[in-house]
């Protein structure tokens, strides 16, 4: 038996068969196109979603400016030392470091625009009631104030005892201005945003971020007037570093803070009076009397070594505190404990002078008992 092949294409005519043809092109394209979504799909499902792409994953940093050398300009690139500072407001600050929304979804304020030379407890109030504010708002993750490095340690140590939340908290500046040639003041402001925005600064404390160094607040001070490494914490050590654009936190605080601290400003437009009265050989009491009589409430002493001071100082002092004004004792050599022998006195503890002295404002909002002044100090 024979067979025959039959092919279709024999019996139909030209146009049915191109018909055909191009019916089976458009077919294959459309399991080509297919096929390609498929496997674009399944490439896209398999990379992780960009923060950058999306922002969705990004932390939301609200960046309160006070001016400060960060914000400042010089007539050159060499003048390291001679410049204006405060120039910048804090939208030109963000705009000058290109590469912050790639870390996180950000938004600039302007509190004041000051050399922090100039910083006041009128700042410190107005600064503290709009962090609480924004902390309160579930959708800001942190926050971060650039502020100059003259009085930085005492407005961190100051929002340390009266910001009521665990968000981060970081405070940055720079030693150098905006134009001068290796400026510190961009990599501060990326390290601090980035810091604000990580899970590992929750809890923390107030941060001060600076030569990608973390240190915390109460330990926290300035010690060099030009080097970029300025900021140190003499006596316990950093908490940590930046790694690139990793923070790698090693210790904490056991002083309270934040949440774990009693005193609240947020009624109060200013702060009570204190004084700092610092010693040396063969003074008298004249600085004393004149502070009392310009109405202080009370005394911080930069004492010689640990509380020692002149006895014609000492007996001011005394009736200072017989007066109702409390006299905390602190040291003018910058670390150690200081221990007065004299029971009248309350010891700073570990506190600089400038430190012991933001302690005892907030701490006379409070009370006016040396005992109760005297405990605040052992847990602050």
């Amino acid at each position: 038996m024979s067979h025959s092949y039959c092919n279709p294409l024999k019996h139909r005519s030209h146009e049915q068969v191109l018909v055909s043809v191009h019916q089976r092109q458009d077919q294959g394209l459309d399991v080509l196109w297919k096929m390609v979504i498929v496997l674009l799909t399944c490439v896209l499902i398999s990379l992780p979603i960009s923060a950058d792409s999306t922002g969705s994953t990004l932390p939301n940093i609200y960046i309160l400016g006070t001016g400060g050398t960060i914000a400042g300009t010089g007539s050159s690139e060499t003048d390291l030392t001679d410049y204006t500072a405060g120039v910048l407001d804090i939208d030109s600050l963000i705009a000058s470091v290109p590469e912050l929304p790639l870390y996180a979804n950000l938004t600039g304020e302007q509190i004041c625009d000051i050399d922090s030379s100039q910083m006041t407890p009128e700042i410190w109030l107005n600064l503290s009631r709009r962090i609480n504010e924004l902390v309160q708002d579930p959708a800001i993750d942190g926050v971060v104030v650039t502020h100059g490095t003259d009085t930085m340690e005492e407005t961190a140590y100051f929002l340390n005892l009266v910001v009521k939340s665990e968000k981060p908290v970081v405070m940055t500046g720079s030693m150098r201005p905006s134009t001068a040639l290796s400026a510190d003041g961009p990599l501060n402001l990326l390290d601090a945003v980035i810091l604000a925005g990580s899970p590992e600064a929750l809890g923390k404390g107030v941060l001060i971020l600076l030569n990608s160094q973390i240190n915390g607040a109460r330990e926290t001070t300035k010690t060099n007037t030009e080097m970029v490494g300025t900021f140190r914490s003499p006596d316990f050590g950093l908490f940590g570093y930046m790694d690139g654009t990793t923070p790698r936190l090693y210790r904490q605080s056991l002083k309270n803070h934040t949440t774990a601290s009693e005193f609240d400003v947020s009624g109060l437009s200013h702060l009570p009076r204190v004084d700092i009265v610092y010693l040396y050989p063969g003074m008298d009491q004249t600085a004393i009397d004149a502070f009392i009589a310009h109405k202080t409430e009370g005394f911080v002493i930069a004492s010689l070594g640990n509380g020692g001071m002149p006895d014609s100082v000492h007996s001011a002092l005394l009736k200072a505190v017989d007066k109702g004004i409390p006299v905390v004792v602190s040291s003018r050599t910058g670390t150690g404990v200081c221990t007065t022998e004299e029971s009248r006195f309350i010891s700073a503890d570990s506190l600089n002078p400038q430190k012991a002295r933001v302690l005892l404002m907030l701490a006379l909002t409070q009370t006016q008992d040396p005992e109760e002044i005297a405990r605040m100090f052992r847990i602050y």
